[in-house]
This record gives structure tokens, C-alpha cells and sequence, in this order.
């Protein structure tokens, strides 16, 4: 049971980093240096040093307003294709109490597989969809939609890692009912 729940938590956290990748690694340092939820193993212990936990703020600060920015928010999209996939694949990795039941180059394949295809999805459709549909007015409250279900996702991985399996149930049945009315509609 113990390498299902690292296993869930390990996916949410991945997932997060695809929408932002700093609030999952800062929820994972936080939690695991203030609170005996969450204990990791070396390496990953390295993300609870203070001067990480204090990089991973500011970091996260500035890709928090970047993303707020109008035509900045593009360019902090080109920028972290790059790093979302790799918070992803340390989110995976440090993540998962089943760490020592999964390879640690698959678990970093995994997560970076995560991670990449939520940011690819936000990235490449949402975002520009987005920004087409509103002239960029619905940038801001799409991102801060954005902070907080990475924020939430994060919280819920880490703390209730078998939720995860009922919000990813509950956005497939959302997702499907949306895809019918659609065809619907169009019919």
C-alpha cells in the first residue's frame, strides 16, 4: 500500500510541476524540513537546506509574477519548456516514498514524461487559446487558477496521496462530459 500512495504522490507532485514548477519543490522542502509528514532520502534531503528552501522562494516569486505579465508570460513559457519537466522529474523522484521499489532513472523519466505533457498542454493550447479568446485579460486569472491547483495538487500528494485518484476520476468525468457536449453541438 505504501509504494501505491508513493506512487499517486509522486504523479501529483510531477503534475504540478507541469503547471509551476517551483510550488511542488517548495511544498516538498517545506513539508519535509517543518513537518514529520514527509521524510526524504538522499539526495533529495539537499531540498530541505535552508538556501534551497530560500532559492525555491525566490524562484517561485518570480515565475509567480512573470507569469502574470502580459508578453513576458509567453517568453516565461518558452523558458521553463525546460525546467517544468526537470522540477517534474526531481518532484517524481523525491516525492515518492516508493522510491525504492522504482529504478531512480525511471522514476525521473516518469516524472519528466509528467510534467512535460501538462506543460506542453498548458504551454502550446491553454495559454494561447487563452490570450486569442481575451486579448491577454484572462492571462492573470488563468495563471493564478493555475498557482493554485499546482499549490493544491502539491498538498494533496504529498498529505492524501489516494484523493488523487478521485480528482484525476473527477477531471476524466468533467473532461468527457465537456468532450460530449461539444459533439453535441456541433451535431
Amino acid at each position: 500500500m505504501a509504494a501505491l500512495t508513493g506512487l499517486f504522490s509522486a504523479f501529483g507532485l510531477a503534475a504540478s510541476a507541469g503547471l509551476n514548477a517551483y510550488i511542488p519543490l517548495l511544498v516538498i522542502a517545506l513539508l519535509a524540513r517543518f513537518t514529520p509528514w514527509l521524510t526524504l532520502s538522499p539526495p533529495w534531503n539537499t531540498l530541505t537546506h535552508p538556501a534551497v528552501i530560500v532559492a525555491l522562494v525566490v524562484l517561485a516569486a518570480l515565475e509567480f509574477f512573470a507569469d502574470k505579465a502580459p508578453a513576458v508570460n509567453h517568453l516565461n513559457d518558452l523558458l521553463q519548456t525546460f525546467v517544468r519537466p526537470v522540477a517534474g522529474a526531481i518532484a517524481f523522484a523525491a516525492g515518492s516514498g516508493a522510491i525504492g521499489h522504482v529504478h531512480p532513472a525511471l522514476a525521473l523519466i516518469a516524472g519528466l514524461l509528467v510534467a512535460g505533457s501538462i506543460h506542453t498542454a498548458k504551454s502550446a493550447a491553454l495559454r494561447p487559446a487563452v490570450t486569442a479568446a481575451t486579448g491577454g485579460l484572462g492571462n492573470i486569472p488563468v495563471s493564478m487558477a493555475e498557482d493554485a491547483v499546482a499549490t493544491t495538487v502539491s498538498l494533496v500528494a504529498v498529505l492524501v496521496p489516494l484523493a488523487l485518484l478521485l480528482l484525476a476520476a473527477l477531471g476524466l468525468g468533467w473532461a468527457v462530459r465537456r468532450a460530449r457536449r461539444a459533439r453535441n453541438l456541433t451535431s
